[in-house]
Formats: C-alpha cells, sequence, structure tokens
C-alpha cells in the first residue's frame, strides 16, 4: 500500500482523491501537534512520537508504503507549515546514531530500505529559481531521512494571494531575537541566542515563538516594534521548523509593514555547517515575499556539543573558537545596521570522527538512563 501526504482543503481533495484511492491519506485534521525536540522517539520510545494526536506513528507509516506521494503548496523553497509539520514528526523513522555517507554527517538507517518519494508541489507562476530550490531541497531531505526521490512535479494552482494593506512601522524599534525552538530556555537556540544578545549594542528582547503559537496575531504585534529580527532556530528536517513556517506564512497573508532588516542563528546536531544552506535559503525567500531585506546570519553545526560546551568554557577558546569569531561578525553587521554574508560555523579542532563516536556513545548511555537497552534503540514498528 502507497501513502500520500498532502496539505489540500477538501475541495481541492475532492478533485483527485479518486487517484489515490486505496491509499493511507496523511491529511491535516487540525489536531497535529508540533515536534517539540524532546527526543523521545530515540531515547524512551524508540521509533514511535510519545506525542498522541493520530501523527505518532510517521515512522511506521512511510516504512509500511510501498513508496510515498507528498502534495504540499510549495512554501519558502520547500513545504507547507502542516507537510512540514508531518516531517518533523517522522524523526523515528530513523536512528538517532551518526554515520557518514557521501561526505556528510546523517542518521543511520532504522529499516534497510530506500524508500521512493514523489513530491509535488503546487503554486502560482513558480520560476526555474523556485523549482530549482524545491528539488535541492528534496534531495537533502530523502538524504537525511535515507530515502530516495523518485520524482519532482509542479502544478500551477491557479490561485493569486490577496493583497495586504500596508501597515504602519518603526526603522528605530529594538532588535528582537525570536527563539523559534520549542524546547526549554535551556536549550541551544536559547543560549546561541543568550549570547549573540550580549554583543548587541542596540536595546534587544528575546522572544520565545512557543509563547504564541495559537496567537500568532499578538506576536506580529510585538515584532512591529522591532527594526531587526534574529531567527533564531534549530534545524528539523533538513529546514525550517514547522512552527516557524507557520509564523511565517501568517505573517505573509497578515502583515505588509515598513521593511525589516532580517538576520539568521540557526544550529543543528549534524556536523556539517554547509547542510544549512536549505535553511536561509528559506527565510531568503520569505523576506522576499514580505519586502523585508535579508541581511544574512550564522549557522552552527554540531549544536548539542556547542550547547555544552557553552556552558563550562569561554566562548571565545576551545571547540567554540569558529563560532564566537562567526557571532562577532554578525553581531557587528546588526550594530552597524547592515548586512553580512551567510557565514558557517563548525568546531575548531575536533574533529567529525570524534564528535560522531561521542554522540552515538551518549545515545546508548541516554537509553539506559530511561531503563532501555542499547539495542532498543534500533526497535523496528
Amino acid at each position: 500500500m502507497n501513502l500520500v501526504i498532502h496539505d489540500l482543503n477538501p475541495e481541492e481533495w475532492e478533485k483527485c482523491c479518486w487517484d489515490y484511492e486505496g491509499w493511507n491519506i496523511v491529511s491535516d485534521q487540525g489536531t497535529i501537534r508540533l515536534c517539540v525536540g524532546c527526543f523521545c522517539c530515540w531515547n524512551k520510545t524508540p521509533g514511535q512520537c510519545v506525542i498522541k494526536d493520530g501523527y505518532e506513528n510517521m515512522g511506521a507509516l512511510i516504512h509500511d508504503a510501498d513508496e510515498v506521494y507528498v502534495i504540499s503548496r510549495y512554501t519558502y523553497g520547500g513545504f507547507s507549515g502542516f507537510v512540514k509539520n508531518v516531517f518533523d514528526r517522522c524523526l523515528g523513522y530513523v536512528l538517532p546514531q551518526f554515520e557518514v555517507v557521501n561526505g556528510e554527517t546523517h542518521h543511520q538507517k532504522r529499516y534497510e530500505e530506500d524508500k521512493p518519494f514523489t513530491f509535488i508541489f503546487y503554486g502560482d507562476s513558480l520560476s526555474k529559481q523556485e523549482k530549482e530550490s524545491a528539488c535541492r531541497y528534496v534531495e537533502a531531505v530523502c538524504a537525511n531521512i535515507r530515502g530516495h526521490v523518485k520524482d519532482v512535479i509542479f502544478r500551477e494552482s491557479g490561485e493569486l494571494s490577496a493583497p495586504v494593506p500596508r501597515l504602519p512601522g518603526s526603522s528605530l524599534g529594538k532588535v528582537i531575537l525570536l527563539n523559534a525552538s520549542m524546547r526549554s530556555a535551556n536549550g541551544n537556540s536559547a543560549k546561541l541566542a543568550q549570547k549573540l544578545a550580549s554583543k548587541l549594542e542596540k536595546e534587544s528582547e528575546i522572544v520565545a515563538l512557543k509563547q504564541y503559537m495559537g496567537k500568532l496575531h499578538e506576536l506580529l504585534g510585538v515584532l512591529e516594534q522591532a527594526s531587526a529580527i534574529v531567527l533564531c532556530m534549530p534545524l528539523y528536517v533538513d529546514g525550517l521548523p514547522s512552527q516557524l513556517i507557520r509564523f511565517m506564512e501568517t505573517a505573509q497573508r497578515k502583515y505588509r509593514g515598513e521593511t525589516k532588516r532580517i538576520y539568521v542563528l540557526a544550529n543543528m546536531g549534524l556536523y556539517e555547517s554547509k547542510q544549512l544552506v536549505n535553511l536561509f535559503d528559506a527565510v531568503r525567500q520569505w523576506c522576499g515575499r514580505m519586502d523585508f531585506s535579508y541581511c544574512g546570519g550564522l549557522g552552527v553545526s554540531a549544536g548539542e556539543l556547542v550547547g555544552v560546551l557553552m556552558e563550562h568554557i569561554p566562548f571565545t577558546l576551545g571547540p567554540t573558537k569558529n563560532i564566537a569569531k562567526s557571532m562577532d561578525r554578525l553581531a557587528a553587521a546588526i550594530n552597524s545596521g547592515g548586512a553580512a554574508e551567510d557565514l558557517y560555523a563548525e568546531p575548531f579542532c575536533f574533529p567529525r570522527s570524534l564528535y560522531i563516536l561521542i554522540a552515538n556513545t551518549n545515545w546508548n548511555t541516554t537509553a539506559k538512563k530511561n531503563g532501555l537497552k542499547p539495542a532498543d534503540l534500533y526497535r523496528r514498528l
């Protein structure tokens, strides 16, 4: 049996549902909850999400399918907020342990299979560059969830976005660092945001996106007071976390104000910081839709390691040295009201092989703390 994941509304789905008769269907029922980055699908209930909302078995659904079809509105180079939410919740399809594949760090396979994925993007008058961006993104997604791209199809939606009235804004506001992580204030995104905020000369404030989920219109009012916004986030499935995409979609529908400067501060658990390139591209495309100024950012790899080291050694020394230098450059750009290039930083003098060894060992240790045997991490559903 095949699987289709889609974000079509009931009227749109009615037009094509017969093409997928007899398939497993994953659609937006209005109940899906966000991935909170707890990693329980790896270290407590391996292969299955602990959030019971009807979407907890995505890994098993993908495994059971002969093929997977994904239908999504083209959104900033990738998936819509809902479809990305589904992919964020399928983390248990792969294992927490790392290995090097084609010169890059990726998660090991939970299942010995090479799942074929077909992606169907719809949108209005997609450009050649946008189509290329989508193709790059799904290749990265499949590389990390250890499947392969069978086909990428683009369809015209025939829909035109309604114009949004331009609202008054302020170019003299403070710098707001929007922490888009759903983890606690001790998460890596929060730690890096705090470190960057300490380097800023203008008034700054760290705002947690998680406090505004369900009331994103209120967040728009908060951000209205900013002249510059730093989007601070973890990498989820090779792109923006779904909660940030949902905010961006809301902002595009509801906000047109004075242009703002947008910066990025991203982190991820993989070792090669260049794997953040699709995330940067998504923010750049969103800025284009919003008439905002994309001003570059910093991508930090090996985030779990960096987060621990930041608490125990000076930021400018040891493996965090490269990150500190790059953050200084980003802070200088923000302070001057200018732009930085996209900066990519990896641990200084900390080889990839050692990072993978430590990470994989730590997962076994965590399993034991949770009452599991290391072999339990490899459980199949």
